[in-house]
């Protein structure tokens, strides 16, 4: 069975086979990281656009590397874009909603949700610390490895899994507190 950086350089080539050989090993893979990354709304799109550029890209791929390495860092600089835009928007609608505040209510706010669930919780982090905790204990990367993808040290990565675990732990503490 070919490996994943032999299926790359076949693609470099032009076999087209190749390239589904490797979809099929990395869909479910691929599409759970974008799905906890971004939601499912989102994964779809960015699915399809994280083959896009691995085509678009093959011939800058080097085969000394790990295929799976290389796939996971484009995917996670497309969440990284969205959530780039995201924020954009977001600062817009923050920016509509103090305006908004500022004129008299004419309703009661909604009364508090049902305790949030783990992907709930997960979504609140901040993104550099989503991040590595969806690439350790989603998709199983070692720490090495994360810091590959995210292009920092592994110093960093172990400080944010760290501070993304306490916040976790903090938020679950808060919600089972009455308040």
């Amino acid at each position: 069975m070919a490996t994943d950086e032999d299926l790359m350089i076949q693609l470099q080539g032009g076999d087209e086979t190749a390239l589904a050989m490797l979809m099929d090993r990395y869909k479910a893979p691929v599409f759970g990281f974008l799905n906890k990354r971004v939601g499912p709304d989102d994964a779809d799109d960015l699915f399809q656009e994280t083959w896009i550029r691995v085509v678009r890209a093959r011939n800058r791929f080097d085969p000394k590397r790990r295929f799976s390495t290389w796939l996971f860092q484009i995917a996670n600089n497309l969440c990284r874009d969205l959530g780039r835009r995201r924020s954009v928007r977001r600062r817009a609608l923050d920016e509509q909603l103090a305006q908004a505040e500022q004129q008299p209510r004419s309703q009661a706010p909604p009364p508090v949700g049902e305790r949030q669930d783990v992907m709930r919780r997960l979504d609140s982090l901040p993104g550099r610390l989503r991040e590595v905790l969806v690439l350790r204990y989603y998709q199983d990367l070692q720490e090495g490895e994360i810091a590959e993808v995210l292009g920092i040290p592994r110093g960093t990565v172990k400080s944010r899994l760290h501070a993304a675990t306490r916040a976790l732990r903090e938020q679950a503490e808060e919600e089972a507190s009455p308040a």
